[in-house]
């Protein structure tokens, strides 16, 4: 609603970011137990730098010129980007293909008892396109979650290893038209205990 209201102000103070295969169902509940909420086709990349998540979109514009005036008679939608930017803190089998591309058979054991894992990067090039799903909560009321039905990770950041620094593993996620009909993300908020569904940006 219009005007001022200070609880709709929103501080992601604690969050975490989710990877699955496409069509990967979307939580439908908010429940005291979220890992349940997502389910088994859902991954949690684990600790992520402090700072969170960038969401961005950008949309180009191209204007229809006309000999009859200077400024652009109208505007035509040329191109939308819609991605997410973060950096992992860990390094494991999940989110090692996640950041180099690839998938579990690209990764291999040792014996049994061995804990030696080997992930082998691919050799060309590979579409690894996922779901994403993005989590955080404002205090104990407030509990957002979007998420990316289809996208890539489409540039990643680099390695920076050095003795007073954490190595991070920085990626930027682009969503990908998930199909006639439907749209880049879905939106779920609870606030104060209650509930709105899921909507479309």
């Amino acid at each position: 609603m219009a005007g001022n209201n200070s609880s709709e102000i929103r501080v992601a103070g604690t969050g975490r970011i989710l990877v699955g295969n496409l069509n990967a169902p979307l939580p439908e509940a908010f429940s005291d137990t979220p890992a349940a909420d997502w389910g088994s086709e859902w991954t949690d990349l684990g600790y992520t730098s402090t700072d969170g998540v960038t969401f961005s979109k950008k949309d180009k514009l191209d204007p229809v010129e006309t000999w009859q005036s200077i400024s652009p008679a109208r505007f035509v939608y040329a191109d939308r980007d819609l991605t997410l930017k973060f950096s992992m803190l860990q390094f494991n089998e999940d989110t090692l293909p996640f950041f180099l591309g690839g998938s579990g058979s690209d990764i291999r054991r040792g014996s049994a008892g061995s804990d030696i894992v080997q992930f082998d990067v691919p050799d060309g090039p590979t579409f690894d396109e996922r779901a994403l799903g993005l989590e955080f909560t404002d205090g104990t009321a407030v509990t957002y979650r979007f998420v990316i039905p289809r996208g890539q990770v489409t540039a990643t950041d680099d390695i920076k290893l050095a003795r007073k620094a954490a190595a991070m593993l920085g990626v930027t996620f682009t969503a990908l038209s998930p199909g006639d009909g439907q749209f880049l993300p879905s939106e779920a908020v609870r606030a104060s205990g209650g509930r709105t569904p899921l909507a479309s940006d």
